[in-house]
């Protein structure tokens, strides 16, 4: 029995996290969703979560009378339950919830001395914040329209929290932007969902090109180029001298050696690119001068 329910657990994680993963990636990329869709999606999201907590639950306690601690006997029944790729979406859903707070104080993630940050936001602010309004309200007419109290409360609590994801995937995008090091290095970034980093030494040349493209947001050709697609299109295209390994939001691995991507200032990001690398001097220190003493008095005659 034991044995069903957790291959049940595992099929329902397989299933339902990353569509919502999906949906998120379509209401950023500007497809239009109605808000029925989206409860129901949340809905679902609630009944797996319930059935995980029954299932790990036994996993956990068994580890514990084994004798492990309290911390590996969660790890060990995380990772019997939950697969890799579906671990990587629950942390970028974490990961972005904490960049509405990193977007609140206004500062950014990981930006290093010497380094030039560039944004990418730009197509789909817009899309983002009519998709904002447009859940807000949405969720406000259903909750209305409910008449059982505890259905209107489930309802009202998975549409708040499905507003405040909207928001949190584009707080992610906003406080990760892409950068270029003060050594030539890149490093290209999708919010929580996509990181890559390049080494100076492997980029050979850098140039703007406008391109749209109604894929996915991380495509990958079969002559080895990556699209970094933000709202269909992208503005930068960088060749590598090497081909360049990645990891795919769901933890899928791949290679490319021409890589495309949007910037908002392309111009800037081609330039940076070209510019030689910078070396930061060491800060000055200042000598520390003891400070001077008046003279002792000179001692009298002894009596």
């Amino acid at each position: 029995m034991r044995g069903i329910a957790l291959r049940a657990a595992r099929a329902a994680l397989w299933v339902v996290l990353p569509a919502e993963l999906a949906l998120a990636v379509c209401l950023v990329g500007g497809v239009r969703i109605t808000g029925a869709v989206l409860l129901a999606a949340e809905a679902l999201v609630l009944g797996v979560l319930a059935l995980e907590a029954a299932v790990l639950w036994p996993l956990y306690t068994a580890r514990r009378r084994a004798g492990d601690g309290r911390r590996a006997a969660a790890l060990a029944a995380v990772r019997a339950v939950v697969p890799v790729a579906v671990r990587r979406l629950m942390v970028h859903e974490l990961r972005a919830l904490h960049s509405l707070g990193v977007w609140a104080v206004r500062r950014r993630h990981r930006i290093p001395e010497g380094a030039l940050p560039f944004s990418y936001t730009e197509p789909q602010t817009g899309t983002v914040w009519a998709f904002f309004f447009a859940s807000v309200l949405e969720t406000v007419v259903l909750a209305l329209v409910i008449p059982w109290p505890l259905v209107h409360l489930i309802l009202l609590v998975i549409g708040v929290y499905g507003t405040v994801l909207i928001v949190a995937l584009h707080a992610a995008c906003v406080t990760r932007p892409h950068v270029v090091g003060a050594d030539g290095s890149l490093r290209l970034r999708y919010g929580a969902l996509f990181d890559l980093r390049v080494p100076a030494s492997l980029i050979t040349a850098a140039r703007m090109e406008r391109r749209y493209d109604a894929g996915g947001l991380v495509r990958v050709g079969e002559d080895g180029v990556l699209d970094l697609a933000v709202g269909s299109q992208t503005t930068v295209s960088v060749e590598l001298a090497e081909p360049v390994e990645f990891v795919r939001p769901l933890g899928r691995r791949g290679s490319a050696r021409t890589l495309r991507f949007h910037a908002d200032d392309a111009r800037a990001a081609v330039a940076a690119l070209g510019r030689k690398p910078v070396t930061l001097a060491p800060r000055p220190v200042t000598p520390v001068t003891p400070e001077r003493t008046a003279p002792s008095s000179t001692p009298g005659p002894p009596a």
